[in-house]
């Protein structure tokens, strides 16, 4: 059975609801140290004697270290102004404590999402690599397509090139793909995807790569929701060998989302200080959400730059030692404006070498060909 939790200050009426809780509290300072003791806790209720600021308070915690951990709000009664405060922190269910049906029907609606948001690990399927960057401008989007076309190694891989920067994708306009369909068509199939749904969704780039283009505009994006990326990214998997993940220069719900799922993090950055300060508050935040250190990758672009700042002063920054050197070239924005990465029209380029030491390091499984004899090529980092 799914442990519940109830935390109510000063009352001895118990639960409201009929379906009761494991466990009850009196104090919200006393969740934490349950919730350590039972990490597969899934809901917490908080009565209506818990202040609205410690409810906020504590919700906001759990939407970072704990993604998808429910909380509803019990109220006396359920006013506007605080049901919009409420939702802004993450509580999915505000509910007057009275009516009993409606408490129970809030309980289950939240489970119910905590399991999709939380399910249980594919026995078989996509490794997922997500190219993240805390700052525009550093490449990002460059890194995502070379890597796809890299792991794909001319169709002996499936992969699939997720765009998942749902206000300004560039992904489409990088492949010279047409906006036909994408993420924002899978809106409409929130909760009842599958593999058939799915194939509607994706746009063929070449043998052995797909892309999930983003939406076309901003509002059509801020339709797509975490626990859908999450339904999308659980289809995916068992449909792919790789799935690269192009993010936005933020973190989102929906970012957290393919983040939770992601195998490898490949980081991507650039010998400038607003690039290294947004670099090392990422991995302070990988760091606080728990993601494996042997799995975050930097990629130092543009490595060779004459900028005052070195390979080693990067990371030197960061406290990290770069995964891969990829230099700086012109030849880089004139494949961008060809719509052809340069992972495809010139193996041969050292933009796409790095790329293969990327795919190399975190794209390949132990028993995947394009592990070896990659290795082998390239020996040690440079």
């Amino acid at each position: 059975m799914t442990t519940s939790i109830y935390c109510e200050p000063g009352s001895s009426d118990g639960f409201p609801g009929t379906a009761e809780p494991a466990y009850a509290v009196p104090e919200t300072a006393l969740l934490p140290a349950l919730l350590a003791d039972h990490p597969e806790a899934q809901l917490v209720v908080l009565g209506p004697g818990v202040p609205l600021a410690e409810a906020v308070l504590f919700t906001n915690r759990q939407r970072v270290e704990r993604p998808a951990l429910g909380v509803v709000l019990l109220r006396d009664t359920v006013e506007v102004d605080m049901l919009a405060e409420a939702m802004r922190a993450g509580i999915r269910e505000v509910v007057a404590a009275g009516d009993t049906a409606a408490v129970d029907a809030a309980c289950a609606r939240s489970l119910e999402l905590s399991r999709r948001l939380n399910p249980a690990p594919p026995a078989a399927g996509a490794q997922v690599i997500t190219v993240f960057a805390g700052k525009g401008g550093v490449g990002k989007s460059t890194v995502a397509t070379n890597l796809a076309v890299t792991l794909a190694g001319g169709g002996r891989r499936r992969v699939c090139l997720v765009d998942l920067d749902l206000q300004f994708g560039d992904v489409g306009i990088m492949l010279q793909l047409p906006p036909d369909r994408g993420l924002a068509d899978a809106v409409a199939m929130a909760g009842r995807l599958d593999e058939d749904g799915v194939r509607s969704l994706i746009t063929p780039y070449r043998s052995g790569i797909d892309a999930l283009l983003a939406p076309a505009g901003p509002a059509e994006g801020d339709q797509v929701g975490r626990e859908l990326v999450t339904e999308l990214l659980g289809v995916l998997q068992p449909m792919y060998d790789y799935i690269v993940v192009d993010t936005p220069p933020y973190v989102s719900d929906q970012v957290l989302a393919a983040l939770d799922r992601t195998d490898w993090f490949a980081l991507v950055v650039t010998p400038d200080l607003p690039a290294l300060k947004s670099a090392r508050l990422t991995l302070t935040t990988f760091e606080m959400l728990q993601y494996p250190a042997e799995r975050r990758l930097v990629v130092l672009n543009r490595a060779d730059s004459e900028v005052g700042l070195t390979a080693a002063d990067v990371e030197k920054a960061l406290g990290q030692p770069a995964a891969v050197l990829m230099p700086s070239s012109r030849d880089v924005p004139l494949s961008v404006n060809r719509g052809v990465p340069l992972a495809v029209e010139r193996p041969a380029h050292p933009v796409a070498r790095a790329m293969a030491e990327l795919a190399a390091r975190c794209g390949a499984r132990d028993d995947d060909p394009v592990r070896r004899p990659l290795a082998r090529l390239f020996g040690r980092r440079r």
